[in-house]
C-alpha cells in the first residue's frame, strides 16, 4: 500500500486547462458548510457557495477541509458535500480546480481519496493532524499511499488548530514523491513556510509542484516574495493561495490575487498585506486562539445572505465575545476588500 506503482489518477492526467490553472495559480476558497438551525446540510445555500466563488473569479474550491468541518464525516456528509460543490462547478465551462480534503490514518485517507476522485475531484489536500508523535519513514509511506490514488495538494496545518510540526527533511523527501502537485503552506510560520519553500527546491520539484499559501496572517507578502533561495536558478514564487480568509470576500480576494501574483513588491501593493492581515484576525478570531475561526466566516456570509445562520455541527463552536463588533469594524475599515454589492447583485440567482 505504500509504493506508487499502481497509481490510480495522475497529475499528467488532469485535463491541460486544469494543470495551467494550477500551474499558473489562482485563488482557491477552503469552502464553508451551510447548515440549517437544525444543524443539517442545506443543500440549497451549499450549492449557493459554490456557484459564488466560482463566479467570482476563484480558480477552484477546497471542500472536505478544515473550513468544512471535518466533522462531516462523522454525521455522514463528506460524500454528499463534496457531490454538491462538484455539481457546481459543472454547470460551469472554465473547468475549476477540485480539491477535496483528506484526512486521518492510511485506511482513511486511501477510502477518502478514492471517494473523491470517483466525484471527479482532482487532487486531495493531505491533512497529516492524525500523525501526531509518528516517524517521518510512517509520515512519508502515508503520503505515498494516498498519492498512489490520485495527485496529493501536500498541507503543512498551524499546529494552533491541530498541525504537526515537520522539518525540511519531510518537506524534502514529500516533494519527490511524483504525484505531489502542490503545497498549501499554512503554517502561520515565517521558518517553517521557508522549510517547505527550501524542501521543494532540495528535491528539484519546483517545476512540477506548484506553491500555494494557506498563510492567513501574510497572504499579500507571501504572493509578492520573490524567494530567491540559495541554489536555485530563479526565485520561487508563490503564485496562488487556498485560503479559508478567501471564503469570504472572495470577488475582492480574486481581484487582489490577480493584482499580487508575480507582480512586483510595490509600496502600495505591501501596504495591503497589513489591511488584510487585520481582517483575517477578527474573520479567525485570533485574540481567542482561533475559537470563533468557522464561525467568523459564517457571520460575514449571513451578514451577505449567503447562509442563514452561523451554526456549526457542533454546539461550542460560535463567535467569540467581541468577534461580531470587531467584524463591523475591519469591514467599515476596508471596504476595497469586501465585496457586499457584489453579492447583493447575484445572490438570488445563486440561491435559485
Amino acid at each position: 500500500m505504500t509504493g506508487e506503482t499502481q497509481v490510480g489518477l495522475r497529475w499528467q492526467d488532469w485535463p491541460e486547462r486544469v494543470l495551467t490553472r494550477l500551474r499558473e495559480g489562482c485563488a482557491i476558497p477552503a469552502h464553508p458548510l451551510a447548515l440549517t438551525a437544525g444543524r443539517e446540510l442545506d443543500a440549497r445555500r451549499q450549492r449557493a457557495l459554490s456557484r459564488y466563488y466560482l463566479a467570482a473569479g476563484a480558480g477552484g474550491l477546497a471542500v472536505g477541509v478544515h473550513t468544512t468541518q471535518f466533522a462531516i464525516r462523522q454525521v455522514g456528509l463528506f460524500d454528499r458535500v463534496l457531490s454538491l460543490a462538484a455539481e457546481a462547478a459543472a454547470e460551469r465551462d472554465d473547468a475549476p480546480i477540485l480539491v477535496a480534503g483528506a484526512i486521518g490514518r492510511t485506511e482513511q485517507a486511501v477510502r477518502e481519496a478514492r471517494i473523491a476522485r470517483g466525484l471527479g475531484y482532482h487532487a486531495v489536500l493531505l491533512s497529516l493532524a492524525a500523525w501526531k508523535g509518528a516517524s517521518e519513514d510512517e509520515i512519508i509511506s502515508h503520503c505515498q499511499a494516498v498519492a498512489a490514488e490520485m495527485p496529493v495538494f501536500g498541507f503543512y496545518l498551524q499546529p494552533a488548530v491541530g498541525g504537526v510540526p515537520l522539518p525540511l527533511s519531510f518537506w524534502r523527501r514529500f516533494a519527490a514523491i511524483e504525484n505531489v502537485v502542490a503545497i498549501k503552506m499554512a503554517p502561520f510560520d515565517r521558518y517553517a513556510t521557508l522549510d517547505v519553500l527550501r524542501g521543494v527546491l532540495e528535491a528539484g520539484a519546483q517545476d512540477r509542484i506548484s506553491l500555494y499559501t494557506g498563510n492567513d496572517d501574510h497572504i499579500v507578502a507571501d504572493l509578492l516574495t520573490p524567494f530567491a533561495l540559495a541554489g536555485a536558478e530563479k526565485p520561487l514564487r508563490i503564485l496562488g493561495g487556498l485560503l479559508g480568509h478567501w471564503s469570504v470576500w472572495t470577488k475582492a480576494a480574486v481581484d487582489l490575487h490577480a493584482r499580487c501574483r508575480g507582480a512586483d513588491a510595490t509600496p502600495e501593493l505591501l501596504a495591503l498585506d497589513a489591511q488584510v492581515t487585520e481582517m483575517n484576525a477578527a474573520v479567525f478570531d485570533v485574540a481567542h486562539g482561533f475559537h470563533g475561526v468557522i464561525a467568523g466566516c459564517h457571520e460575514i456570509l449571513r451578514r451577505q445572505g449567503l447562509l442563514e445562520g452561523i451554526w456549526c455541527l457542533d454546539p461550542a463552536e460560535g463567535l467569540s465575545p467581541g468577534q461580531s463588533e470587531l467584524l463591523t469594524v475591519v469591514a467599515q475599515r476596508y471596504p476595497h476588500l469586501t465585496d457586499d454589492d457584489f453579492v447583493r447583485a447575484n445572490l438570488n440567482t445563486w440561491l435559485s
